[in-house]
């Protein structure tokens, strides 16, 4: 961090949220056999903060370095942005790319097809229960496992170019269709972050081999004729797009642009259409922290999408994208500190919806001070 860095009120501010939230170290790290059999690629976590050069942090390194790892960012609707902590450290997106998955989903097929294949209920279940709506057959939102795979397939595979496989990545299910739908929802998110995103292909093979659960989903859902194609290939491009690697400053950006409806902050580029946007942030109120979003809504009051890597991203819709990053979980599946820092943000600058006394959070924010 430069000097610069150092005397922004705002970052001093963000450090200390994480410095105070980062004495909680309660929760745990999952093993990668959970992981394997959760969202599909989580074991990537940070494994890779040299994937650029190709170079990779022993299994021990990993164990030893992650748990401390943490990291806190807010982007605002105009564009500013500011960070704390691990801003710089790479870990895979999980299921914080199904909200915004699901939203290029609603500008391709529309509302109408996207809700024949997904529903938009809160579960009040694990994000990998197998398990379908009563009566429709379909998964109940986009936000848990079966809802983002079944999303995952609706967006298109047929045009464009494949994704292009380095030489160690295994061939086996990724036929070409499923390639160019990777390289769409890549190109997608890259867009959302306002960089060209990279995968984790060998962590992505890697739980390709043991996700199981994802499998059974996957079977699942072709047996009520959610979708036509064959449950691995699915389940394929579904670990390879959790699997896609981001810092907190990606998925504040990411967040941001919700928040902005729909448009880059910084570069006024028009990523997904303002009713996409709208829709998405809906889901992601009543839906987007699994079986404790009601206690998440009530007490933090904002739309959040979490991800079993540790990441969380939070939108104050008309004003700003919020992201932390810490790998320590809850029985939920939720990071115990970044609940912590979302709780504290929520409590200093008054971010909640429902409170009756409207602020300019980015106003207060640049001022380094809490809302009154």
């Amino acid at each position: 961090m430069t000097d610069t860095q150092e005397q922004d009120p705002v970052e001093r501010y963000l450090a200390q949220v994480l410095a105070d939230c980062g004495e909680d170290e309660s929760g745990h790290v999952p093993s990668e056999a959970e992981l394997a059999d959760t969202e599909g690629s989580e074991s990537a976590e940070g494994e890779q903060q040299s994937s650029q050069s190709g170079e990779e942090q022993s299994d021990e390194e990993q164990s030893d370095a992650e748990p401390v790892r943490h990291a806190l960012a807010v982007v605002t609707a105009a564009g500013a942005e500011y960070a704390a902590g691990d801003r710089e450290h790479l870990f895979t997106i999980q299921s914080i790319s199904k909200p915004f998955v699901y939203a290029m989903a609603l500008d391709e097929i529309g509302h109408d097809g996207v809700q024949q294949a997904v529903g938009m209920e809160p579960s009040g279940e694990a994000f990998n229960e197998l398990s379908l709506e009563g009566g429709t057959g379909r998964p109940l939102n986009p936000m848990i496992n079966a809802g983002a795979i079944a999303t995952h397939q609706l967006i298109s595979g047929a045009h464009g170019e494949p994704t292009v496989l380095p030489e160690t990545a295994s061939r086996a299910g990724r036929t070409d269709e499923v390639r160019r739908r990777t390289a769409r929802i890549i190109a997608g998110l890259s867009a959302f972050a306002g960089r060209r995103l990279q995968v984790d292909w060998a962590t992505a093979d890697e739980e390709y081999e043991e996700g199981y659960r994802n499998f059974a989903i996957a079977h699942m859902l072709r047996t009520h004729h959610v979708f036509d194609a064959a449950p691995a290939h699915v389940v394929r491009g579904y670990i390879d797009q959790c699997a896609v690697l981001v810092t907190v400053q990606d998925i504040a950006r990411m967040a941001a642009t919700l928040a902005n409806n729909g448009v880059h902050p910084e570069s006024g580029t028009r990523v997904i259409s303002a009713r996409a946007a709208r829709q998405t942030l809906s889901v992601m109120a009543t839906c987007g922290m699994y079986d404790a979003s009601g206690r998440w809504l009530a007490e933090i009051g904002i739309p959040a999408k979490s991800g079993v890597s540790g990441g969380i991203i939070g939108v104050l819709p008309g004003q700003l994208g919020l992201a932390s990053f810490a790998p320590r979980l809850n029985d939920e599946g939720n990071s115990v500190q970044g609940v912590e820092m979302f709780k504290r943000l929520t409590d200093d600058f008054g971010l909640h919806l429902m409170a009756s006394d409207r602020v300019d959070i980015a106003d207060n924010l640049h001022q380094g001070r809490p809302s009154d």
